[in-house]
C-alpha cells in the first residue's frame, strides 16, 4: 500500500507548472537533461540517488553518456503522489548543482 494518495489532475498540472523541464507521459513523469560530460552525468546520479534513498522513492534513470532521463510514478499507488513531485524539485536541484 502507498505511503502518499494519488494526486488528482488539477494538482499534477500545479504541480508541473513548478518544475523545470518535465513533462507527463502516461501514469508517470519524465524528464530529460544533459550534464556537462559523462563524468558530471554520473555525480547527478548519485546525488539523486542519495537523495532518493532518503526518501525511500526511487526513479528510472536512463544513462546515455551525458543525456540523463528520469521517470518517477508511485508504483505502489498506481500513479502519480507528492512523492514524485517532491523528488523531481531534488533532481532539478541536483541537477541546477552539477
Amino acid at each position: 500500500m502507498s505511503r502518499s494518495p494519488l494526486l488528482t489532475e488539477d494538482e499534477i498540472t500545479a504541480g508541473l507548472v513548478r518544475l523545470d523541464g518535465w513533462h507527463r507521459r502516461d501514469g508517470s513523469i519524465t524528464r530529460t537533461a544533459d550534464a556537462a560530460d559523462f563524468p558530471a552525468a554520473i555525480r547527478v546520479v548519485v546525488a539523486v540517488a542519495e537523495a532518493a534513498e532518503a526518501m525511500d522513492h526511487h526513479p528510472d534513470i536512463d544513462i546515455r553518456w551525458r543525456t540523463l532521463t528520469f521517470t518517477l510514478s508511485t508504483h505502489s499507488a498506481g500513479g502519480l503522489t507528492d512523492l514524485d513531485l517532491r523528488l523531481a524539485a531534488r533532481i532539478d536541484q541536483e541537477l541546477a548543482a552539477h
